[in-house]
C-alpha cells in the first residue's frame, strides 16, 4: 500500500490522474492537467491520514512534496519517509533504521511513484464519474470518483474534490481494498518556485552510517 500512498500524494500535487467515460469529469480534469503543466515547478504542503475502523487505525501526519517535471521529492517528517526521484533513481529513506533503498525509476515495482508516468494512467483504466459541486471549507468544489478497472492500483475508489475557481485539487479520498481508507488534503501550493535539480537526488553524506540497499 505504500506506492498508493505515494500516488494519492503525487496526484494531489500535479493532477496526474485523469478519467475516462464521463465527458464532464474529464472536462474538468483537462482544465486541472493543463494548467499544472504549465508550472515549471510544484511545491504543496499537505495533511496525510490513514483510517482503518476494523483495527482501530487512525493515523495523522504533515508532508510536503516538490515536483519538477520526472524529478519529485516527498517527506513525511513525522513517519520518517522520504522520497527522492531524480526522474532516472529513486531513494526511499526511512529515519527509522537509517536505511536507504535505492531502485529504477522505471521498475515496474516504482512506475506508480513516477508523476510523469501518472500523466497517461488514465489509459491503463480509470473510470469517472462526476457527482457535482458542493461546498467544502467555504469554497465551491466538484467532486469526481474514479473506478480502477483492474486490481493493478489495490484500490477500490479514489474521491477527488478540485477547487472550482482555482482548478486545483482541494483534496482526495482513496479506499484500499484492504479497509485501509487514506485521507489527503492539500493546504498550500505554491507553483514556479526555484528549485536545484540537487533537491530531487539522495546525498549519503548527509547522514551519518546510512544503510545502503541498492536493488538496481
Amino acid at each position: 500500500m505504500k506506492r498508493i500512498v505515494l500516488l494519492v500524494i503525487i496526484v494531489l500535487a500535479t493532477v496526474t490522474v485523469w478519467a475516462q467515460k464521463d465527458k464532464k469529469a474529464k472536462e474538468i480534469l483537462d482544465k486541472v492537467s493543463e494548467k499544472t503543466r504549465s508550472f515549471s515547478t510544484i511545491s504543496a504542503d499537505f495533511s496525510f491520514a490513514m483510517k482503518n475502523v476494523e483495527m482501530d487505525i487512525d493515523e495523522k501526519n504533515e508532508g510536503s512534496i516538490i515536483v519538477k517535471g520526472q524529478k519529485y521529492r516527498v517527506t513525511l517528517p513525522d513517519a520518517g519517509v522520504s522520497v527522492y526521484s531524480d526522474g532516472k533513481t529513486i531513494w526511499n529513506y526511512m529515519k527509522n533504521g537509517n536505511q536507504v533503498t535505492i531502485t529504477n525509476a522505471d521498475d515496474e515495482e516504482s512506475e506508480l511513484m513516477d508523476p510523469s508516468a501518472l500523466f497517461t494512467i488514465y489509459e491503463r483504466g480509470f473510470d469517472s464519474k462526476y457527482l457535482g459541486e458542493k461546498k467544502n471549507g467555504g469554497k465551491t468544489v466538484y467532486q469526481i470518483d474514479l473506478f480502477p478497472n483492474s486490481d493493478e492500483f489495490d484500490v477500490s475508489k479514489i474521491t477527488l474534490l478540485i477547487d472550482k475557481s482555482s482548478s486545483m485539487i482541494h483534496s482526495a479520498k482513496l479506499f484500499g481494498t484492504d479497509g485501509n481508507l487514506y485521507v489527503i488534503e492539500v493546504k498550500n501550493l505554491v507553483p514556479n518556485k526555484k528549485i536545484a535539480d540537487s533537491e530531487f537526488v539522495f546525498d549519503a553524506g548527509n547522514f551519518n552510517d546510512v544503510e545502503v540497499i541498492d536493488l538496481r
